[in-house]
């Protein structure tokens, strides 16, 4: 049965983790004293919020609600009680710049109806987009993706009906996207979960069963990365719901493998080898038997591939001590991946550094870690310099060793210790 009132925030509030009213009156407080606000929110306004007609919140309660859940006001199920919009402000995106005035431009399209042409027009923008996220320096591209992603959210309800379905779509994409930025990219993960939220409920919009199974699954990997391991049923209840959704949407056999590699990944990190690499091995078979040409992916996942999933199995295997194994799983899933592909190579080198501890040779640990951050050097990705950093770990017992010696001059020269502390 649909539950009545104010489904978007409610939602929100949820995915967040607060499960009740007070709980996120108590988080709003916290929030505003965070950013020097002096309110009193309790579950009682919080109730109001969450009611079939919510009123529109005062400006220091709208300031910590977009704080709190890195979204506009007007996406979390509020209306402005305005009829002029070019006489007042909305809030700017919380992921992006929260307490800014939107810009004029933006206001004037959200005036009334727009036409069906703009969702075209925002889809070709989220297309453009995912071809940069492989070439464009996140910091640079993140803050496009998101304004995108929550001016696309507003314009939904401006759209006509009739196109409302693909301008979603172009929604939940470019939201799925600010997410992969902010958790893999940025090593932002209280961004990319509201990011995650937003790619969801888009995907509902649109009734699109792939899209909502894609956001799932990358919601399993706060969960899995944050070295608690009472969160592991959080994990693998995402995980459980990504499958439904992709038995619901009919996914390729492409996609099931790659939903086969992530829970490997959430396994790994519970330390649960035995059942990732029977994952590893389901979703190799699984790709041998896959036909592109009558079982199409969605042209959104360009981020898996035969190649990738030798590279989850290197991990894996890694992780499980198998270092032989795992370095010509690595080697294998190097070769394979495309010149351009420079993010997934900085990981993959700094994996085979890994096996190479495994195996007792230093020395082609830091030659594998001195090409991992030439590579960072050119293009910089948080989580290619996070492996650098663990196989350094590694390596503590060759501290005298000169090659370990010349890795930590170049690790710790000025350029490369900013960077890695500023993300």
């Amino acid at each position: 049965m649909t539950q009545s009132g104010n489904a978007a925030l409610r939602a929100a509030r949820q995915a967040l983790g607060y499960r009740s009213q007070s709980a996120l009156a108590d988080a709003l407080n916290e929030t505003a004293r965070d950013i020097g606000l002096r309110v009193s929110i309790n579950s009682r306004t919080v109730r109001r919020w969450e009611s079939a007609d919510p009123p529109w919140p005062h400006p220091e309660h709208a300031k910590a609600i977009e704080a709190l859940f890195k979204r506009p006001i007007a996406a979390l199920g509020f209306t402005p009680p305005w009829s002029e919009p070019d006489t007042q402000f909305v809030s700017s995106p919380g992921a992006v710049d929260s307490g800014r005035p939107w810009p004029p431009r933006y206001l004037g399209a959200l005036a009334g109806t727009v036409p069906a042409s703009v969702a075209t027009d925002v889809m070709s923008i989220t297309v453009s987009h995912r071809r940069m996220y492989w070439t464009v320096a996140p910091t640079w591209l993140h803050r496009a993706v998101a304004e995108h992603a929550a001016l696309g959210s507003e314009l939904l309800t401006r759209i006509e009906p009739s196109v409302k379905p693909l301008l979603a779509r172009a929604v939940s994409e470019s939201s799925l996207l600010a997410g992969r930025l902010e958790f893999f990219d940025l090593q932002k993960p209280e961004l990319a979960q509201p990011s995650l939220v937003l790619a969801l409920q888009s995907a509902g919009e649109a009734d699109d069963a792939l899209l909502g199974a894609a956001a799932l699954a990358h919601m399993a990997f706060a969960p899995a990365f944050s070295g608690d391991e009472t969160r592991a049923e959080e994990a693998r209840d995402r995980m459980r719901a990504a499958r439904a959704f992709a038995r619901r949407g009919r996914a390729s056999g492409e996609m099931l493998a790659w939903l086969d590699a992530v829970e490997a990944e959430v396994e790994t990190r519970f330390g649960d080898t035995r059942r990732a690499l029977s994952l590893i091995h389901h979703a190799e078979d699984v790709y041998d038997a896959h036909d592109p040409e009558t079982d199409p992916s969605p042209a959104w996942l360009d981020w898996f591939s035969p190649t990738r999933l030798a590279g989850f199995k290197g991990n894996t295997l890694l992780v499980a001590g198998r270092g032989r194994e795992a370095r010509e799983a690595l080697e294998r899933a190097l070769a394979g991946l495309p010149e351009d592909a420079i993010k997934q190579r900085s990981v993959y080198l700094a994996d085979l550094a890994a096996a190479a501890v495994l195996e007792r040779d230093p020395e082609k640990a830091c030659e594998r870690l001195d090409e991992a951050l030439d590579l960072l050097a050119q293009h910089w990705y948080a989580t290619g310099m996070d492996r650098v950093k663990a196989v350094r770990q590694s390596l503590r017992e060759w501290d005298s060793v000169p090659a370990v010696r010349s890795l930590d001059d170049r690790l710790y020269d000025w350029h490369t210790t900013i960077k890695s502390l500023l993300g």
